[in-house]
């Protein structure tokens, strides 16, 4: 079975590879992981402080992948792996790709416009030579009628 694995943010780009995959997914007999990362915060403030700070990051995180979960079930009919992380993104990324051998691809999206986004730029360059699985990256220009009609 195909497994893609889907990073949930709140971008647009984020939500184009959740359509791909969740459509690639249902036409194979495969499946999605969603994987949302609470990224380290950036500063330090009292400890209790900071524990609210990193507690809020994480519900809405949880919120933000719960939601993409009900939007995948509702149009594949199937309930993908949901996980969410804390960390620095291509680290936890690759943590998860070396404890889920059974992920087929790394679901990317690239911005429309400027910088693809730094998980784009990371694991296209130099690194993507390394990883254990391929790596689809979807344009943000595309349409949901050329998502549509690619996967």
């Amino acid at each position: 079975m195909r497994v893609y694995l889907v990073i949930v943010d709140e971008s647009e780009e984020a939500r184009s590879a959740l359509r791909f995959a969740a459509r690639r997914a249902a036409k194979t007999g495969g499946n999605v992981h969603l994987l949302a990362i609470v990224p380290p915060q950036e500063f330090n403030a009292f400890a209790g402080v900071q524990a609210t700070i990193e507690e809020e990051a994480r519900a809405r995180a949880e919120t933000l992948v719960t939601a993409a979960a009900g939007n995948l079930l509702s149009e594949s009919g199937r309930m993908p792996i949901i996980s969410v992380m804390s960390g620095e993104g291509e680290k936890v990324i690759r943590e998860y790709l070396a404890e889920h051998p059974e992920v087929s691809a790394l679901v990317l999206g690239a911005a429309k416009e400027g910088s693809p986004g730094p998980l784009v730029t990371h694991f296209a360059g130099a690194q993507a030579g390394q990883l254990p699985c391929p790596v689809f990256i979807i344009p943000g220009s595309l349409s949901t009628d050329d998502l549509d009609k690619l996967s």
